[in-house]
């Protein structure tokens, strides 16, 4: 856009100079000059505040930083990816000039030109490598692997310390970039669920390290106001309070299953989204549960305690219900409680050495079972919740498409109850969602955007979706985006439930989208309609000269669902379709594999 006399506040002379900049200017020196000129705002306004020093870092003044960096991240959902993006949006305001690269598109072979390198890599699974990050981890882990003596380097790591393998994937890239001689800018950095806080710091404490000089009052003030302003943003760390329009039970009667399909307004939160991307969503703690809990303290619910850094004070109550994870254990957690406690038992649990025994205690049991178990346990109660994780976010793969369904966005969640340990257990956002939450109420929700799993670029690639459960859910939001642009490429559908009756989920919608076209070719198995239990891989085989032409095609496959056992016996049979139908020996047919990950034509959102 063209600034002009009759479209701004600028004279003629002054609308000239200004169109002659801003093309010049890159994004980081966008960024620093709005909170520049906002701070100059707030001081022509006070007239206490000096106006923003304009030092830059030796070389950086109005050319280009000498001080280079490169940062890779490894992402399944996004979250690395978008810390990734943040850590190079603050170095750039700083006079770094930064590369960011998912490891998946980055030439190995460049590692060695690289000076200053920071990893953002999450674990996913038993501790695996995200799909993005697993050539780059396995060149690494290679011979082929350079020395690597003249880099400096630096690893954030997010995980989930609820799993056995607690960021694995980062331990293994810090180890094996010291095995090959780098150098630590920072300690590696591991994030629990709540990493906003850690990441900042890691980030904070790599620039003091990379640059010897500080002297940038211009950009960091600047960045304050800028963060101000961001705040009126709703992201993960500011939620929009969302209202909810529907809330409907997509299973039929009878069925073993509840699945919900929840329409949530975004009206006037100028939330975006496209098709592929997830929603966060924060629950509520299930207030019987919470009562149990505040009883078993012998706590006051309405006592008071300080929730954050910033000294927002809540009652116990309210704490436990929003703002603390209580249904799931930690090994970290349990090595805290049992420095409050001398009962041998759960010291022999903690150091015994037997990891087996730990994680067969954790698994299923929540805080409750702690506090019968070993409690109770000579703290206040501010003590005690400082032991505590904050309350995560739920993902949920998106359900529609913003084309579609303008303002809203729609999720499908399937209600999680089961009895362990003489008690029954639910999910915290599941049974929100399914038992108390009406149409009118609200829930505070963010947009989590994952680039990693998208449809083609272009619109007339043939796809091949393949999604039980509630992992049909992004494929709903794909065939309503295809059908809104009105896209002439093929499509495929492999879905699978327990009974065709009850659990076929959005079935007339399917059924429609066959009639008109939108979906080419539909595959579904119903596992407990038949004796000998059908899955969507068995499907798969059975039309696996087609698939394989299709693929042959260039059509991208994906997967969502189970990433246990579903995803992992669906690779196994892509595999054996390649090997079978393109006569290939296995390490051919799983190059081929690899190769499609690299091309981004095999997605997978799996949980």
């Amino acid at each position: 856009m063209q600034l002009q006399v009759i479209n701004s506040p600028f004279n003629q002379e002054q609308a000239e100079l200004l169109n002659r900049l801003l093309p010049t200017l890159t994004e980081s020196q966008k960024f620093w000059l709005s909170g520049y000129l906002a701070a100059s705002h707030s001081t022509s306004i006070s007239g206490t505040m000096e106006a923003p020093a304009t030092e830059f870092p030796a070389g950086s003044a109005g050319q280009t930083s000498s001080k280079e960096v490169t940062i890779l991240y490894g992402s399944q959902t996004g979250n690395a990816q978008g810390l990734a993006n943040n850590a190079s949006k603050t170095l750039e305001g700083r006079g770094f000039q930064v590369t960011v690269s998912s490891m998946s598109d980055f030439k190995p072979n460049n590692l060695k030109k690289v000076q200053n390198l920071l990893i953002v890599v999450s674990t996913h699974g038993e501790g695996d490598p995200p799909d993005n990050a697993l050539s780059f981890h396995e060149f690494l882990h290679g011979r082929r692997a350079p020395k690597l003596d003249d880099l400096r380097f630096s690893v954030l790591s997010l995980g989930d310390s609820s799993y056995e393998f607690f960021c694995e994937t980062g331990k293994q890239f810090d180890k094996r970039i010291e095995e090959l001689g780098g150098e630590r800018i920072v300690p590696r950095v591991d994030c629990d669920l709540d990493f906003d806080e850690p990441a900042a710091e890691w980030i904070e404490s790599v620039l003091n390290n990379l640059s010897e000089v500080q002297a940038v009052g211009s950009a960091v003030a600047p960045a304050s106001v800028a963060a101000t302003a961001r705040e009126t943003v709703y992201s993960r760390t500011n939620p929009f309070h969302a209202e909810v329009l529907e809330n409907l039970n997509l299973n039929g009667r009878g069925s073993n299953k509840e699945t919900r399909h929840l329409e949530i307004s975004l009206e006037g939160s100028g939330l975006t989204y496209q098709p592929g991307d997830a929603l966060g969503i924060y629950p509520q703690n299930d207030p019987e549960l919470v009562n149990e809990l505040i009883l078993a303290l012998n706590s006051n619910p309405d006592e008071t305690v300080t929730i954050n850094k910033q000294g927002d004070i809540r009652s116990l109550r309210e704490a436990f219900t929003s703002h603390y994870e209580i249904t799931i254990l930690t090994k970290p957690f349990l090595e805290k409680i049992a420095q409050l406690t001398s009962i041998d038992e759960l010291h022999e649990l903690i150091g015994g050495g037997n990891e087996e025994k730990l994680k067969e205690y954790i698994e299923g049991r929540d805080l409750l079972d702690v506090i019968k178990d070993f409690g109770p346990f000579d703290v206040s109660s501010q003590e005690f919740v400082d032991l505590l994780r904050k309350m995560p976010a739920r993902l949920y793969s998106i359900a529609s498409s913003l084309d579609a369904n303008p303002d809203e966005v729609h999720v499908t969640i399937g209600a999680v109850r089961y009895t362990t340990h003489g008690r029954d257990r639910n999910g915290v956002c599941s049974i929100l969602c399914s038992e108390r939450l009406e149409p009118g109420d609200t829930l505070p929700i963010y947009i989590q955007h994952n680039q990693n799993f998208k449809l083609p670029e272009n619109p007339n690639t043939p796809i091949i979706m393949v999604g039980p459960g509630t992992g049909i859910a992004p494929f709903r939001s794909f065939m309503q985006e295809r059908e809104e642009i009105g896209t002439k490429g093929k499509s495929w559908l492999f879905f699978g439930d327990q009974h065709f009756v009850t659990d076929f989920l959005y079935q007339t919608e399917w059924q429609k989208w066959l009639k008109d076209g939108v979906l080419t070719k539909m595959d579904v198995a119903f596992s407990r309609d038949t004796d000998e239990k059908v899955y969507v891989q068995h499907r798969m085989l059975e039309h696996s000269k087609e698939l394989f032409e299709w693929l042959e095609q260039g059509a991208s496959l994906y997967v969502c669902g189970d990433e246990k056992n579903m995803a992992h016996d669906v690779q196994n049979t892509l595999i054996d379709i390649i090997e079978k139908e393109g006569n290939m020996n296995r390490e051919k047919a799983e190059a081929y594999v690899a190769n499609m990950q690299q091309q981004k034509r095999y997605q997978r959102d799996v949980y």
